[in-house]
């Protein structure tokens, strides 16, 4: 597949041809299901906790004796049906992890990038740079590279790229990645992959 190599003015300079291993890869619906909910589960905490009967502070003792006053036999105020007792069938602490083998992860990574390359989505720019740090050129470059649209912009380090990881932060709809920390939940949520020439070498080599 060969793409035009665009400027940060939206203009372009040359053409770039993407790996056909990754950015023209079988498209797995399921597997690029099973790896979003994956990740999804994963972020997820865990740490929420109620208490029991036998774990609520009290109720050794019976509240009053078992026959001769009318009421319904208690063994302890620390029961469900009190006020301040135990809760049932409530939320306790656990592990959310899903596993799910590397292969089956890289074959969802190369099934979205497929997707997104076969629907033009993907952005290829020459280099990452800005006369100077300031979240209104970025704007200006973003507007003319995808438009109103939402972009995940790739970067191959963050180092060499400080300027434009600074000057991307306010900015709502966009977000820098390194191309080796790439994952499905963010190759999803964005409309257009922004991907600097420089950082396809770093994607062939995590995915190829």
């Amino acid at each position: 597949m060969i793409i035009d190599v665009k400027n940060m003015k939206g203009e372009k300079v040359s053409e770039v041809e993407l790996p056909e291993a990754i950015f023209e890869a079988p498209i797995y619906i399921d597997l690029m299901h099973q790896a979003y909910v994956r990740q999804m589960a994963n972020a997820r905490l865990g740490t929420h906790e109620t208490k029991t009967r036998h774990e609520v502070a009290g109720g050794g003792k019976k509240p009053f004796k078992q026959k001769g006053t009318g009421r319904a036999r208690q063994g302890s105020i620390r029961a469900a049906q009190w006020k301040g007792g135990g809760r049932v069938h409530t939320p306790h602490m656990r592990d959310y992890t899903q596993a799910m083998p590397k292969k089956m992860r890289r074959a969802a990574l190369r099934s979205a990038l497929s997707v997104k390359a076969g629907e033009s989505q993907i952005v290829v720019v020459d280099e990452l740079k800005l006369v100077e740090p300031k979240t209104r050129l970025m704007a200006l470059a973003l507007n003319a590279l995808v438009g109103s649209s939402s972009a995940l912009i790739l970067v191959p380090d963050v180092e060499s790229t400080a300027d434009v990881v600074r000057a991307t932060n306010n900015l709502p709809d966009a977000k820098i990645l390194r191309a080796n920390y790439l994952n499905i939940r963010d190759l999803l949520s964005f409309d257009h992959v922004i991907l600097p020439v420089a950082a396809i070498e770093t994607i062939s080599a995590y995915l190829g």
